[in-house]
């Protein structure tokens, strides 16, 4: 479980990251380089997800999204300076149970 929620992190990382890098290039008029490092980040995100042990494409990304939206509020609280209120850090909370439901509920096949 440790491994699949590091890939997870890791993968949320990648893609804001980069995407962040892009948004600086393209909105806050930073050197292309910002692009390049940005574009070559997202292109590790797209990899990363598909080093997890879990069979169902649909599945881990779904699990997936709720992570990024779980890193995208801290990013935002971290990064940006734009506290979450109350209703992000419960939406963040659904999110973190529907992760578990998604990823371990006990299945027949």
């Amino acid at each position: 479980m440790f491994i699949a929620i590091a890939l997870f992190v890791i993968a949320g990382l990648a893609e804001i990251g980069g995407g962040y890098l892009v948004w600086l290039w393209l909105r806050e008029a930073m050197p292309l380089w910002y692009g390049i490092v940005g574009g070559i980040i997202l292109i590790a995100y797209g990899v990363i997800p598909t080093l997890q042990n879990f069979p169902s494409f649909g599945r881990v990304y779904a699990a997936y999204g709720g992570v990024f939206i779980i890193l995208a509020v801290l990013w935002g609280w971290l990064i940006d300076k734009k506290a979450p209120d109350l209703y992000d850090w419960i939406g963040a909370a659904v999110c973190i149970i529907g992760i578990a439901i998604m990823l371990y509920a006990p299945r027949g096949s």
